[in-house]
């Protein structure tokens, strides 16, 4: 069977929903492919470069179309984005706090761009998406309303942030 990179992450989150992200093994993936483990290594070099496929194809799955809003509502859609790409699938929220602690910067990036059209420096920037980050990954099980009330007060603190040093 001939297969693409696409297929193999495809499949691997398919193996991700039915039995989780323990089980989520090179050797398992294979075998659902029909193909040997080896034959993977010629799209990923290793587990840990396949599993930031799954996360960010996740991630790419989990966002909105564009559209050119106030830095604050972008924050906020970024961040809903984020927890509704999570709950999406079973371990996701796992995944993406892995993938995450070795790559910090994919998550982070918009969220400071963000920040920064809306006027803050490089340190309130850093700062305040590592913050909204970790809230999100760590909150992806509240109750809905509770989401929002976190979420909000965290852009509150930041809007307020932003306009007393501006």
């Amino acid at each position: 069977m001939g297969y693409h990179r696409s297929d193999v992450v495809e499949r691997a989150i398919g193996v991700l929903d039915e039995t989780g992200l323990e089980a989520l093994s090179m050797r398992r993936l294979a075998a659902d492919l029909g193909v040997q483990a080896g034959a993977l290594y010629h799209h990923f070099d290793n587990k840990a470069a396949l599993l930031a496929a799954v996360a960010d194809e996740i991630l790419r799955r989990g966002r909105r179309p564009a559209e050119i809003v106030a830095w604050d509502a972008e924050l906020h859609l970024l961040c809903v984005e984020l927890r509704d790409a999570m709950r999406r699938h079973r371990d996701g929220a796992a995944l993406i706090a892995q993938v995450h602690r070795s790559d910090a910067e994919a998550l982070e990036r918009p969220l400071r761009s963000a920040l920064e059209r809306g006027g803050a420096d490089d340190r309130l920037a850093r700062v305040g998406a590592r913050s909204l980050v970790r809230f999100v990954l760590s909150h992806e099980d509240d109750d809905a309303d509770d989401f929002a009330l976190g979420l909000g007060l965290l852009l509150d603190g930041l809007r307020q942030r932003l306009t007393t040093s501006a």
